[in-house]
């Protein structure tokens, strides 16, 4: 039987007058420093908990929807002014505070301007732009450059749909469900003009131009930029161009990525914004590189200097270590969309198509490989996954050994105000002073968390899991319902999410259900999991939470396959599938498991931030060793701060490869994380179990913040880049001579390179007495270059057992004269007071004093 009834059904939304003595509630529902600011957020739940709910944290939207006697009444009442006030004191204080030295050593904010190029920006659910962990990251990033006083600009997409908000039917299927936003109930403006005219922009596509309008988000200190197509004037098709975030065919992918790369140049533009440093984060926003060179080359320069140039100051942070990340269209497509857009560059198509070739993408143009080969500073995001960038992206490189070549990392790191849970926050305020919210990333200061008293800690612990089962059991609760699920199924369902089951072991497991993550690796012996998570003396809950995109049937059916085994009698209760994972459940989640579980295919994993977010609110990380947990995990023979499970590397066959894993991952849970938590003291906690949840904050808060790994930007990426532009621009009349000269020079080796020879010209000796001078001399034939083109080096170092070469010092060679036929003699005198046996290496390589790094031309020759 139907419960609707006919007829249209009208709403009409009242709207409420903002008392005078609250009137900056709307300051602060504009400006999503709420998004990691939980006293902020906090004075919209204390005025109506469950509207706030129901407006899914939206303080805009919760202002357009609260009563207004509500209001009245919070503005008549003492305790909350008084609390409104402090807030807002807090408030002001922050948007007053300077850049820390920290960046005023590297930048210096009069003058210099980062803009930050990303498809997906994850601050907070009341801006539904993001997907995932690439989007989380990027907001993550934001949010620490305004922590800084970073000189900074973000660029995105405004979607209108963003991404789909997941349902899971009865039958485990996922149902994608795209809800349009209401610009009006999102914390943005128009972005203003010097004479208060919304700004707007024009990209080209074929035969006709997009108009795009610019959005401003400010996020504390920093203002995110966003473009929206979804205009009059445009026609249907443009319109919808901005519509989803990775939605659409390869037609609708180029587009956004033209809007966004290029149309977020000329939006920088037209606010006057003038960045001196750009970061490209993910191939997503290449052709920025492309609309850049357009403006030096319409200035009257080659596009190989202007390539130089821009180069020079750009940043290209890649993130996937699996090809089927990287976009690519084919040279057709690019052809009919950039045709022109060649021809402004004085570029044949052929030339401008080299400029996206990449090995496995025949006749596609790869945007990594833009992004590369327009980028003088390149990273991975984690140790591991630096090393396996450098080998994906060697053939920009094809004569550099992988290890030397220019792609180096940046760990990724979470913001820290925004994961932290709020009763951490306030144990530390309680026990450490507010003197650590300053100290986020020094180490040293962190062993303070072996000072706080375990029943605190462990109250802390209890408190936050009580508030996950809660919120677990009311969104399976909703989910049953609309899928008509039983009252016996429901309590079935949520028996054992109770404050009194509060003590169950509980594993989480949430990600983005991709394949390669292997979520059902746990289920590799259905038996021994069916036998831990029963045991009635130490029972197992385990929550799992994810999307899949649309286009993934693999990863949907993960999703099917953990929801089949969830429903199994044996299962009910034990093991639960949530459906929407987003901010707000991730916060939860994070914050309230007592096990963080991650088993990705080993090197796939580029870093991984949710382990970080578990570990600094104590939950203990059980993952492979495989991105940033490489380098997190501790066990030193003190207390560990986890478990890991050892790789097998993909040379390995898959089967055997999940199948030892699995293994290994269900004997890890029963002989050591299951013992741990439920060997419990008088009190009724376990002291091994405490000392690794403190473990675990101490050791990963302080290393993995984005306050760290924004500043290892700034050090190690921003401020070289800033550097190297303004070297390439020149001084005074900024002429770019450099840029033209380093330009001119690399043409010149491109063409003399390949017929460049070496040869050994001195008696090779294979031993000396101890003392005895050895003289190593090289003549090479240079075809046209000069000695101070190249460097002749003597790699010395040892040789392991499996043969490969380690080299532990460099030595140059000298040009002493020529030989008859005209090759340039190197010489070099060794001095063997090492005993024993020794090995060196003869290289030669083109060198310039202007070149980014000694290697980026990617040129070598081995004598």
């Amino acid at each position: 039987m139907s419960n609707t009834t006919p007829g249209t059904l009208f709403s009409l939304e009242v709207r409420p007058h903002i008392p005078e003595p609250l009137h900056r509630l709307e300051e602060l529902a504009n400006d999503l420093l709420y998004s990691w600011d939980s006293e902020v957020r906090g004075l919209f739940c204390r005025l109506d908990p469950a509207l706030w709910e129901e407006c899914g944290h939206n303080p805009k939207l919760f202002l357009r929807r609260v009563a207004q006697s509500r209001l009245e009444e919070a503005a008549e009442d003492r305790i909350f002014v008084v609390e409104f006030n402090r807030v807002l004191s807090f408030y002001d204080t922050y948007q007053e505070n300077r850049p820390q030295p920290s960046v005023t050593a590297h930048l210096d904010p009069e003058h210099d301007l980062v803009a930050y190029f990303c498809a997906e920006f994850g601050l907070h659910e009341s801006l539904p732009i993001y997907s995932g962990g690439l989007g989380i990251l990027a907001g993550d990033h934001c949010k620490a450059a305004s922590d800084l006083g970073l000189p900074f600009v973000a660029v995105g997409l405004l979607y209108r749909k963003g991404y789909f908000t997941q349902q899971i039917d009865k039958e485990g299927r996922q149902i994608a469900v795209y809800t349009p936003s209401q610009f009006g109930e999102l914390p943005i403006r128009p972005a203003l003009d010097a004479h208060g005219d919304p700004i707007t922009v024009q990209v080209e596509l074929p035969g006709r131009n997009v108009t795009l309008k610019v959005w401003r988000v400010k996020a504390g200190h920093i203002d995110l930029y966003l473009l929206d197509s979804d205009l009059e004037g445009n026609n249907e098709d443009d319109r919808a161009i901005t519509y989803q975030l990775y939605g659409g065919d390869l037609n609708t992918r180029i587009r956004q990525e033209i809007v966004l790369g290029i149309g977020g140049v000329r939006a920088l533009r037209a606010l006057g914004l003038h960045p001196t440093v750009w970061h490209i984060n993910e191939g997503h926003s290449a052709f920025q590189i492309l609309e850049r060179a357009r403006e030096h080359v319409a200035a009257g320069m080659s596009f190989d200097s202007a390539l130089e140039l821009i180069a020079a100051g750009t940043i290209f942070t890649t993130h996937t270590p699996v090809p089927a990340g990287h976009d690519a269209f084919s040279n057709e497509l690019m052809g009919n969309y950039f045709g022109a857009f060649a021809r402004d560059l004085n570029l044949s198509l052929d030339d401008f198509l080299s400029l996206g070739s990449a090995p496995g993408y025949p006749g596609n143009f790869n945007q990594t490989a833009l992004a590369l080969r327009g980028s003088r500073f390149h990273n991975g995001v984690s140790r591991i996954h630096g090393d396996v960038a450098a080998e994906m992206a060697a053939y920009v490189w094809p004569e550099i050994p992988p290890k030397e070549n220019p792609i180096a990392y940046v760990t990724n790191g979470i913001h820290v105000p925004t994961f932290l849970a709020r009763q951490w926050a306030n144990l530390f305020d309680l026990s450490l002073g507010a003197e650590w919210r300053n100290r986020l990333t020094d180490p040293d200061y962190w062993n303070c968390i072996q000072e706080i008293p375990d029943h605190s800690f462990w109250s802390v612990r209890k408190s936050l899991k009580s508030s996950l089962l809660e919120e677990v059991r009311r969104r399976v609760e909703l989910q049953c319902q609309r899928n008509g699920a039983s009252r016996a199924l429901i309590e079935a369902l949520t028996r054992n999410l109770t404050a009194h089951t509060s003590d169950v072991l509980t594993v989480g497991f949430a990600r983005r259900f991709a394949t390669y993550k292997r979520a059902t690796l746990l289920f590799s012996d259905l038996e021994r999991l069916d036998r831990l998570v029963n045991d009635p003396e130490r029972p197992i809950l385990m929550l799992f939470a994810g999307k899949a995109h649309p286009s993934d049937q693999p990863g949907q059916e993960l999703i099917r396959r953990i929801h089949e085994i969830s429903r199994r009698p044996e299962f009910i209760g034990k093991l639960l599938l949530l459906e929407d994972y987003n901010l707000g459940l991730a916060r939860e989640l994070v914050s309230g498991v007592d096990v963080w579980l991650n088993n990705p295919e080993y090197p796939l994993e580029a870093s991984g931030t949710s382990g970080q977010k578990a570990g600094v609110n104590g939950v203990i990380n059980l993952s492979v060793l495989d991105g940033w947990w490489g380098e997190g995990y501790v066990n030193d023979g003190g207390v560990a701060n986890g478990w890991a499970i050892a790789p097998h590397g993909p040379e390995f066959d898959a089967s055997y490869r999940d199948r030892e894993e699995g293994h290994d991952l269900l004997d890890i849970l029963e002989k050591e994380v299951v013992p741990a938590y439920y060997n419990r003291n008088s009190q009724g906690y376990s002291k091994e179990w405490l000392a690794m949840s403190k473990a675990s904050m101490r050791t990963i808060l302080p290393r993995f913040n984005s306050q760290r790994m924004v500043l290892d930007y700034v050090a190690n990426l921003y401020a070289p880049a800033n550097a190297h532009r303004r070297k390439l621009l020149g001084a005074g009349d900024h002429d770019a001579a450099a840029a033209h000269e380093l330009a001119a020079w690399k043409a010149k080796v491109r063409a003399s390179w390949p017929k460049v020879r070496a040869r050994r010209i001195d008696e090779v000796r294979t031993s000396v007495l101890d003392g005895e001078e050895v003289v190593v001399r090289v003549a090479v034939e240079l075809d046209g270059l000069d000695p101070e083109d190249v460097v002749l080096g003597c790699l010395v170092g040892k040789v392991a057992a499996d043969g490969g070469f380690t080299s532990r010092d460099c030595r140059p060679m000298t040009p002493t004269g020529r030989a008859d036929d005209g090759a340039v003699i190197f010489e070099l005198r060794l001095n063997t007071r090492l005993p024993g046996l020794q090995y060196y290496k003869l290289r030669l390589y083109p060198y310039h004093d202007l070149l980014a790094h000694r290697f980026e031309l990617g040129r070598m020759s081995w004598i």
